[in-house]
């Protein structure tokens, strides 16, 4: 399934062209073509904010498709490998769109949803045109920063993208668009610059069949 074809996923209701049909031309991985169900399977907890811990920053399934369609079409995600990388990031980093600010251990500045650092955050809001004058008066204020940021859905959600297009190297882009679980690894390691565990291969795994990549 191409991710032009999950982001109809991401149009509730959206239907599935007849094999009659001439094929679509490509598109940007706008995603889900269920949209709310197909974002539940890659992000279990993301069906409800009932309960949260924060509720000011959770966003359900069907809030953050949108800004996650969006993302893809801005910073030219194309492919359902780097779509299925991205949004298990996402995924985990924010406990299923919980939170978009970093409160374990609480590290200041760091935040939106792939739970960047306040480094790339500022690099990413410098990068943001409708920001300028924000960030004239956040200065050095991480904090001011970040919560540029998280105000906007959008943006908040940009983030991945952002950091996929302009901090992966081409390497590690062109190994996620064959969709190998070792492409992925090298995306962690190389790119994200973490360690791969078990619940964040278990999220890769969910988001890539749900993006219909092979082998998944």
């Amino acid at each position: 399934m191409l991710v032009s074809a999950i982001v109809g996923a991401l149009s509730i209701g959206a239907m599935i062209p007849s094999s009659s049909a001439a094929p679509a031309p490509p598109a940007s991985p706008l995603i889900f073509k269920r949209a709310t169900g197909s974002l539940i399977a890659m992000a279990p907890k993301s069906r409800t904010c009932a309960g949260a811990p924060f509720p000011s920053e959770c966003k359900t399934a069907a809030q953050a498709a949108p800004f996650i369609n969006a993302s893809f079409k801005t910073y030219g995600i194309t492919s359902n490998g780097e779509a299925a990388a991205i949004v298990s990031l996402m995924a985990l980093e924010s406990g299923d769109f919980k939170y978009n600010i970093n409160h374990f251990p609480g590290r200041p500045g760091q935040g939106t949803r792939n739970m960047q650092m306040p480094a790339f955050n500022l690099e990413y809001a410098k990068s943001i045109p409708a920001l300028k004058s924000g960030l004239a008066k956040a200065g050095t204020d991480v904090k001011a920063v970040l919560a540029l940021l998280t105000a906007n859905g959008e943006y908040d959600f940009g983030s991945a993208a952002w950091f996929m297009k302009n901090k992966c190297s081409d390497k590690v882009r062109k190994g996620l668009k064959t969709g190998t679980t070792d492409a992925w690894k090298a995306y962690i390691t190389e790119c994200v610059g973490t360690t791969v565990t078990e619940e964040r291969q278990a999220g890769w795994e969910r988001a890539a069949k749900a993006f219909g990549v092979p082998g998944h």
